[in-house]
């Protein structure tokens, strides 16, 4: 999958966690996510107890809070959407502080925040201990189909140069004493835009024919063969394993 690439959210450490093979830790979130989403939206204390689980699992991955607090704000607009539930749905309306809402709105906000931020909160800690050329590599060994991996391969290699090249762009502009304060200068951002298509065009096609010509055919060669011990599927399992535990409570109590 060649070199490594490094993200913003990624964050260098040497805890277990860390050292779980990508794809125990891809399919312990992904099973964790679908038991919260499983879970009635009526038993509180169950997401209560969830929120405990990534809890630990942040102190074992040696994650602050704070770090990961931060990156939760990317489920801002989801959380506007929530909050807008409980006044435009329908149903029995309630008081509460003095405002008529939607009975069936609150539990609808209710649902989308709590199993939302949860699902956010795994996925954050997930890519704060697992680098990007690891996820790619955890996704091909969970035989995920190899075009939708080359796909995001190339994506993640070279959405930084188009964004190089973008701030790049910017500078030859504001070098020529462009700055844009009005829709007078949206013509001018539109033909940087254009020009920046084109050239990431161009740039596709020639490396596109630098891989054909050092004999790409289709499929990437896999460089690392990551595997997994038994002991570290159960310790990547053991987070959907607790889950799964209070999930059931949840239907059962």
């Amino acid at each position: 999958m060649g070199a490594g690439h490094a993200h913003r959210l990624y964050r260098h450490g040497h805890s277990p966690v860390h050292a779980l093979p990508p794809h125990t830790k891809l399919a312990a979130v992904f099973c964790f996510v679908v038991v919260v989403v499983s879970t009635p939206r009526e038993a509180m204390w169950a997401f209560a107890l969830y929120a405990l689980l990534l809890a630990a699992v942040a102190a074992a991955a040696r994650v602050p809070a704070g770090y990961l607090l931060k990156r939760l704000l990317i489920e801002v607009p989801f959380v506007a959407f929530a909050v807008l539930m409980p006044f435009v749905a329908e149903g029995e309306r309630v008081q509460v502080l003095g405002l008529s809402l939607s009975e069936s709105g609150l539990w609808g906000a209710w649902n989308v925040l709590a199993k939302g931020t949860l699902g956010v909160a795994a996925s954050v800690l997930l890519a704060s201990t697992t680098e990007l050329r690891e996820l790619l590599l955890g996704l091909q060994r969970l035989k995920l189909p190899p075009l939708l991996v080359q796909i995001a391969s190339f994506m993640i290699r070279y959405g930084d140069v188009i964004t190089d090249e973008m701030r790049r762009m910017k500078i030859a502009r504001e070098s020529r004493g462009f700055a844009a304060s009005g829709v007078r200068h949206w013509g001018v951002l539109a033909k940087s835009a254009g020009a920046l298509f084109i050239r990431s065009y161009e740039r596709g096609e020639r490396v596109h024919l630098a891989m054909v010509s050092r004999g790409y055919a289709g499929s990437m060669p896999v460089i690392d063969q990551v595997t997994a011990a038994r002991t570290q599927w159960v310790s990547a399992l053991a987070l959907p394993g607790a889950a799964l535990v209070v999930c059931l409570l949840g239907w059962t109590l």
